[in-house]
């Protein structure tokens, strides 16, 4: 009796958006290939070998791993729209996006001499990696999607702005990103927690001005210098908590009540600060050596070579980020910025924290300000003018919703170190400012579309 084997298993069958990422993912893993193949020098044909073997074992192996989890898809009924018409409607933005971004390249590479390289190449392939990963993957990451988009694009730039950039990677250059994102980072203290209640703080850059120029001016004035920090902590902390007391009681005008206290103060303090001279919002002395030391590039911590600000930011993001996790607090403030009338039948004072978070926010944006004295040597009253946008930038680059109830500091730290190593990248390859600005307003509007797109969640519970 003869006795036949069974036929092996057929290979098993993916659907067309699985397909359409495979072979993409596929032509980008084959073309960095490539480009690292001729930045070596090899010849053309080991290159075209090479290129072959590996587009055809990702695309084996992408079909064998995971058509093991995707089945095909069920035949289209009648008047049910397409997969082709699904796989548009879903990847839309992402083809939208990476169509922008080739042609951004094109514009650069024939506009900038000497753009158009190997280096450039691989960093343009490293950023529609950025693109698909994000888009295909993110859906597994749902909780933590914003992390690790930010993560992601982190990475990507810190790569590419390494290959481009001569000492980009240097510990130099390091310490001068981690130094500007510190006062970034700490100002975006209260602009996180205000979110999370649902709410926004514009008096922010104005507060970091004021103070600013008053803690020179009680210094100029003999205020001993520890003592002047203390009382401008103190007007910072008690704006704060006028600016959580108004927006409270006129709820819903928040953006405006901020928004007038910050004139109101930033008027005040050039007011008081121009009598009896032509100066007004400049305020000339002599810096103390301790808070010089705090914040300078040249400072040191405990004989280590960086500046204490980075190491108090540090402590910052510590303390945070355990506190809203681990303590009543944070779930309280969660829980307001979630739902504010099961809040309330919980015993939990909505005016408490509402109050709080922006004194916390008035807090930290004056030390922001007395910090960023000890880095300039000089009070200026516009040095907090860039914050006005930046904190609001890192907290939705980070992912934190301004609904509320979402997201969180943790978050924030990677919307800040994003927009550090995203301005450096783009000062080390010389683009005008004009550029600059072009460039930074196209690579925030798709992550803050990407998380926008996310449900609230309110619609998840």
């Amino acid at each position: 009796m003869s006795s036949t084997l069974p036929p092996p298993p057929p290979m098993p069958k993916l659907g067309l958006p699985a397909t359409i990422i495979g072979l993409v993912a596929g032509l980008i893993l084959t073309a960095i290939g490539v480009a690292y193949g001729f930045a070596q020098g090899l010849s053309v044909q080991i290159v075209i070998l090479a290129a072959i073997a590996t587009l055809g074992a990702f695309v084996w192996g992408w079909h064998f791993v995971i058509g093991q989890f995707i089945s095909g898809a069920p035949p289209v009924a009648e008047g049910e729209i397409s997969e082709g018409r699904r796989v548009w409607l879903k990847f839309r933005p992402a083809i939208y996006g990476l169509l922008a971004i080739l042609a951004l390249f094109l514009v650069l590479s024939l506009t900038i001499e000497g753009f158009f390289n190997v280096w450039n190449i691989v960093s343009l392939l490293i950023i529609l990696t950025i693109i698909v990963l994000t888009r295909t993957l993110g859906r597994h990451f749902q909780e933590n999607r914003s992390a690790f988009i930010g993560i992601m694009v982190l990475s990507g730039l810190f790569s590419i702005g390494s290959m481009n950039i001569e000492g980009f990677a240097s510990a130099n250059n390091i310490k001068s990103m981690l130094l500007f994102a510190s006062f970034l980072g700490i100002a975006s203290v209260g602009q996180t927690l205000v979110a999370l209640l649902g709410g926004l703080d514009l008096s922010i850059p104005f507060i970091i001005g004021a103070a600013n120029v008053g803690l020179l001016y009680l210094i100029s004035l003999g205020v001993p210098p520890w003592l002047a920090a203390i009382i401008v902590l103190a007007i910072g902390t008690i704006l704060g908590v006028i600016n959580g007391f108004l927006s409270f009681r006129l709820q819903g005008q928040a953006l405006i009540v901020t928004l007038g206290t910050g004139f109101a103060i930033s008027g005040g303090v050039q007011i008081v600060t121009s009598i009896g001279t032509a100066y007004g919002g400049n305020v000339f002395g002599t810096v103390p050596p301790w808070l010089s030391n705090l914040a300078a590039m040249n400072g040191s911590t405990f004989g280590l070579p960086f500046p204490p600000v980075i190491a108090i930011w540090v402590a910052i993001v510590v303390i945070l980020i355990a506190g809203m996790r681990l303590t009543v607090y944070g779930r309280y403030l969660y829980a307001l910025g979630v739902n504010r009338t099961s809040a309330k039948r919980i015993r939990v004072s909505e005016l408490t924290y509402w109050v709080m978070m922006y004194a916390i926010s008035g807090f930290f944006a004056a030390l922001t300000g007395g910090l960023l004295l000890g880095w300039s040597g000089g009070g200026f009253i516009g040095v907090g003018d860039q914050y006005l946008f930046l904190t609001l930038a890192a907290v939705v680059v980070g992912g934190t919703s301004l609904l509320g109830g979402q997201g969180g500091y943790g978050f924030t730290v990677i919307g800040v170190l994003v927009l550090q190593v995203l301005s450096s990248f783009l000062i080390g390859i010389g683009l005008d400012f004009e550029w600059q600005q072009f460039i930074f307003g196209l690579m925030i509007l798709p992550m803050v579309a990407l998380y926008a797109r996310s449900p609230h969640i309110r619609t998840q519970i």
